[in-house]
């Protein structure tokens, strides 16, 4: 007999069940209130110290946050804190070192466009600067330029130097050939572009270069080697000015090329025919010092005062009349007077009888007051011209701030003969100095009666200004060599071939060719500007 099994649930009885499950009570849905209150308070925090964290990028952190608290299932999160700092502080340093970078490079580029700059323009102002701030920049610029040269002493061995021609006689010596040319020349005809052609003898076809090399030796001392930047030095913020004929030009020129060799393109000019014509200017810009020329042939009044029109045969001197040229020469620091070649011309002066001058009777009378004149014997008419020079620099020069210089007699050499050469012409084809041995007198023409009456009026009319006397003459004496001769210009042309070949009409010798000669005057001038007391011999009380 079969039985049926019966369910496992019928054999337990039914006192033994589990009870059905149940939903939680009120008292646990509490609790989970509570759970998520506190969660809500802990992201409401993390988000707090989040922001705080995250400064300037709260936008960007909050961007990431938003992502960051939402996962897969769309349940949210805490962010991570430690994350969101270390990322910001990157972005912050990576800003950082680019910002860095891009300033190193803008610098670099500003300094090779600088350099550039500075190569291609010598001098360069910022552009769009105004009127006021660029003359507010130079004058800074100058008064720290004035400061370092207080600063900075002269040289020992140019003060050595020059304190060793105290006492020495400079124009007693003899002349030195320098073949190596380490003394002389001081400057290369091409290296001066402020040359004029009358006296660019190289230029104009002269073979030989050799009068070029001869220097001056003093008997007893040296003459202190020269030194540009130290003589601009002592003409900064000064004026120096040449007064006289066409020698004191020459020499002008000279000295113009001496002081512009250390002077950079553009920041030198030289301005021509300037106050009437009657005034050359150069200027060094960067020591505000100025190199002139003055154009007064008698230094007193005359008919031969145009600058450019003055090849007068009938000259005639107002010898008591300089206050015309006289007013150009006052606030001058160093001063340079000649007057000579121009008395040349015949062995008695026409003065002028009457120099009153009164307005409109002046105008009339302009013409006809130069042919009213007496005749004087050339010495007499330069002392009385010396004189009138000699009292209106005692009366106006303050010896404090000004020094004047009076040069000697430029020779000319128009005499052959008188130095042995009985075949020659004037001082054509010369090309040696006469020989610092020759033995008597030597007469080339030149008239030392006026030398004397210049050093006499010094001597003796000059109390309160001491004037230096540079004694030129008798060492030019010896360069028959030196002159421009044939190689120079002609009523302001170049002479031809033909002319060349003609020196007995067309040779100048009484100008010099530069580099030469003058520039042996200047060096004396040098000397005595660099000297911190004047050499006695060349004062105007010595003699």
């Amino acid at each position: 007999m079969q039985h049926r099994r019966k369910p496992a649930s019928a054999a337990v009885p039914p006192a033994a069940k589990q009870p059905t499950a149940r939903r939680p009570t009120a008292r646990l849905s509490l609790a989970g209130l509570v759970v998520s209150v506190f969660l809500v308070a802990i992201f409401l925090y993390n988000e707090d110290v989040m922001k705080a964290a995250s400064g300037s990028s709260a936008s960007s952190s909050a961007t990431t946050t938003a992502a960051a608290e939402v996962d897969v299932s769309g349940r949210a999160r805490s962010p991570d804190l430690r994350v969101l700092q270390e990322a910001a502080h990157q972005d912050v340093e990576a800003d950082a070192l680019h910002a860095r970078r891009e300033a190193e490079e803008q610098e670099d580029r500003d300094r090779k466009e600088a350099q550039h700059k500075q190569q291609q323009q010598p001098l360069t102002l910022p552009v769009g600067v105004g009127v006021v701030a660029e003359e507010q920049l130079v004058e800074n610029t100058k008064r720290q330029e004035e400061q370092q040269t207080q600063k900075q002493p002269p040289p020992p061995q140019a003060v050595a130097d020059a304190a060793a021609i105290s006492g020495c006689d400079l124009y007693r010596g003899r002349w030195t050939f320098d073949a190596a040319g380490e003394q002389a020349p001081l400057y290369r005809e091409s290296e001066c572009e402020f040359l004029t052609e009358q006296v660019t003898c190289m230029r104009n076809g002269r073979r030989d270069d050799s009068y070029q090399k001869w220097r001056w030796q003093p008997d007893g001392c040296d003459l202190p080697r020269y030194d540009a930047r130290l003589l601009l030095e002592r003409l900064r913020n000064k004026r120096l000015m040449f007064v006289g004929d066409s020698l004191n030009r020459n020499q002008w020129e000279s000295m113009v090329c001496l002081v512009q060799s250390v002077v950079p393109w553009g920041h030198k000019t030289l301005q021509k025919f300037v106050n009437n014509g009657s005034l050359n200017v150069f200027t060094a810009h960067d020591y505000n010092a100025t190199v002139e020329f003055y154009w007064a042939p008698f230094l007193v009044e005359s008919n031969s005062d145009d600058p450019q029109v003055h090849s007068v045969m009938d000259r005639v001197i107002a010898w008591r009349a300089i206050a015309k040229h006289a007013k150009n020469w006052k606030g001058v620091d160093y001063l340079v007077f000649n007057s000579y070649i121009w008395w040349l011309n015949t062995f008695e002066m026409k003065v002028m009888k009457r120099t009153s001058r009164r307005g409109h009777q002046q105008q009339q009378q302009e013409k006809e007051r130069w042919s009213k004149y007496a005749l004087v014997d050339r010495p007499v008419a330069y002392r009385e011209v010396l004189k009138t020079w000699a009292k209106w620099v005692d009366r106006h020069i303050d010896p404090n701030r000004t020094r004047v210089f009076f040069m000697g007699m430029s020779p000319n050499h128009i005499t052959p003969w008188a130095w042995g050469n009985n075949g020659g012409i004037k001082c054509a084809m010369e090309t040696q100095p006469i020989s610092n041995n020759r033995t008597g007198w030597l007469d080339i023409g030149t008239d030392w009666r006026l030398h004397g009456v210049a050093r006499g009026v010094l001597a003796r009319y000059l109390r309160r200004v001491p004037v230096q006397f540079v004694d030129i003459t008798g060492l030019s004496e010896l360069r028959k060599d030196a002159h421009t001769s044939v190689h120079t210009l002609r009523q302001g042309k170049l002479l031809t071939p033909e002319q060349q070949a003609d020196p007995k009409t067309y040779a100048d010798c009484i100008h010099w060719c530069l580099p030469g000669l003058p520039d042996t005057w200047n060096h004396f001038l040098y000397a005595h500007i660099i000297s911190p007391s004047p050499p006695s011999s060349s004062s105007s009380q010595d003699h």
